[in-house]
């Protein structure tokens, strides 16, 4: 009996792509499209990333026996494919087997089906409920991929060492780990650290497979790699851009190696990274919800301005409209710097005085109110009727509303129910006013170069440089009610993202009267976050999926140290 010859080559396309939750017909068409890119390089086997065919993170929507049924439909239609002789495919999709629903990756050739791979670590922290809807797998053995035995880590599977383990022992010759890791800030180095321990562990190069694409609050930024075993880089693609990477493999004494692959730059700091994955959040929200574009209100403000600016990177200035509601507390300043922005920007940009509509309703409650004194009751009222206007705007024409509170203001509740909250999405969102006002100078000198915004500066500096200001009374600056906004998001990065104790916080120097009044603040405010647009995700803990709090909570931390 002849032995059979074992490849010293393999040439693996890597599909960095965007696919859309619940549109299986439309991750097919596109999963077809980029195998007949890698059929026309040559590949031997093209890979897709975790649950591609269902789009990622499907939640509850896995559950349904009619979804499960049309993926399982498109994967067979994609093993047909492969009887034309071109690439192998590996693929994500949700997998019945058994009657338990896995998260899986299915290995398609020569016109059928010829292996599946079960996730068995199932994250369930964070943004992450992949034990609600999915049975774990058994550890897995390799595939046989075109001769060559291929481990499938998938994702989760690759931040401990079992699966890994499991994978070398039992004869895997290379790891291809399909990911669906959405995007924060430093994530790229966290997701290197951990591919180069299993690395070092197994003594096996490892390619990392990321989605790329915004999908409701999460982004995925792609920014797929590979290692080679001795830890060197093997190829890099690029960060929040769909990508076929085609990499060549070659067996060097019983070993593989990357002999050749793209090696893209990624951002220069993390500031670019959160600028590019708020424009390409809003993008794909917009897009894949169907909006014809966005609406929103340009205030003469630093966070407007960077909203705007973001819109039209993300959409291009014919789909994106500002609009100016001033009121007789908005200052000349304000109005300037708002037709400042529109002008740099390129956009249409219209002035909508809503005295009319904030004196009517002050006459409607006049009769209730009587003779009680003005307060925040007025002010809100001004707030109100910009977000009446906004929405009537939408429901008019069309384009979504973008709201532009930051986190800072969304932490302590410095934001108007039913007005500035109005809208579909935010893209500041998880950015603290302090980033606010970075990425507003980072936008001024730099321009990403996938947007669509025009270079060189996109607001004038006094935008920047002016005191913040909700502009709702007379000479009002948000200090009155905040502290410094330097000292606000220091302590709501202690509480929000770190859970440090008040007593820990007051020992490091700040103002102990300070600190509890932010505590109680941020407690207060959960039940204005809990209507509050979505918005993308670009710390590690973000309001919503991964910091869920009580609405009714009557806990405040003593004071005393951890």
């Amino acid at each position: 009996m002849s032995e059979t010859r074992t490849p010293d080559t393999l040439r693996i396309a890597l599909a960095q792509a965007n696919p859309t939750v619940g549109d299986v017909a439309g991750n097919l068409a596109r999963a077809r499209r980029f195998r007949d890119e890698a059929a026309a390089q040559a590949a031997d086997v093209i890979v897709f990333p975790e649950l591609f065919l269902a789009g990622y993170p499907p939640e509850d929507l896995v559950l349904k026996p009619a979804f499960q049924a049309a993926c399982r439909r498109a994967l067979d239609a994609l093993a047909a494919d492969t009887a034309d002789g071109g690439p192998d495919v590996l693929i994500g999709l949700p997998f019945v087997e058994d009657g338990r629903l896995y998260n899986s990756v299915a290995h398609l050739a020569g016109g059928a089906l010829r292996a599946v791979r079960h996730k068995v670590d199932l994250p369930n922290y964070g943004v992450f409920d992949e034990k609600r809807v999915f049975a774990p797998g058994p550890l897995p053995g390799p595939i046989p991929v075109r001769g060559v035995r291929v481990g499938v880590p998938i994702c989760e599977d690759i931040w401990t060492e079992e699966v890994v383990d499991c994978l070398a022992e039992t004869g895997g010759e290379l790891l291809i780990s399909p990911n669906g890791s959405p995007y924060w800030r430093g994530k790229a180095d966290v997701r290197l650290n951990v591919a180069t321990a299993r690395v070092v562990e197994s003594g096996l190069p490892l390619i990392y497979l990321n989605q790329v694409g915004g999908q409701d609050e999460l982004v995925f930024d792609g920014a797929s790699f590979g290692l080679n075993a001795d830890r060197s880089l093997a190829f890099q693609s690029p960060a929040f851009a769909e990508d076929l990477a085609v990499t060549d493999w070659r067996r060097e004494n019983g070993a593989w190696r990357c002999a050749g692959g793209p090696v893209a730059p990624l951002d220069e700091d993390d500031d670019q990274a959160d600028y590019r994955a708020c424009v390409l959040g809003l993008r794909d929200y917009v897009a894949k919800s169907g909006f014809p574009g966005v609406v929103l209100g340009l205030s003469g403000g630093v966070d407007s301005a960077l909203c705007a600016a973001m819109a039209v990177d993300a959409l291009g200035a014919d789909k994106v409209r500002c609009v100016m509601l001033p009121y007789r507390f908005t200052s000349e300043e304000s109005l300037s710097d708002a037709a400042a922005c529109a002008e740099a920007l390129g956009v249409p940009y219209d002035t909508l005085p809503i005295a009319p509509a904030v004196e009517g309703i002050e006459a409607a409650l006049a009769p209730l109110f009587g003779t009680l004194p003005r307060d925040v009751t007025e002010e809100n009222l001004q707030s109100r009727a910009r977000g009446l206007l906004l929405m009537a705007l939408s429901n008019k024409f069309g384009p979504m509303v973008v709201t532009t509170g930051n986190k800072s203001e969304m932490s302590v509740g410095y934001a108007t129910l039913y007005g500035d909250m109005n809208g579909g999405f935010n893209p500041i969102k998880d950015l603290y006013k302090t980033q606010v006002f970075r990425l507003c100078r980072l936008r001024n000198r730099w321009r990403p170069a996938d947007a669509l915004g025009p270079d060189g500066p996109v607001m004038p500096g006094s935008v920047i440089d002016k005191p913040p200001s909700a502009e709702l009374r007379e000479n009002q600056k948000d200090e009155d009610s905040l502290p410094p906004y330097e000292t606000l998001d220091a302590i709501l990065q202690g509480l929000v993202e770190d859970e440090t104790g008040v007593g820990d916080l007051i020992a490091a120097g700040f103002d102990p009267e300070v600190v509890s009044k932010v505590e109680r603040l941020l407690y207060l405010a959960e039940y204005k976050r809990r209507q509050s647009a979505p918005g993308v995700k670009v710390t590690a803990r973000n309001f919503g999926r991964d910091r869920r709090y009580p609405i009714i909570n009557r806990f405040r931390d003593p004071g005393t140290r951890a």
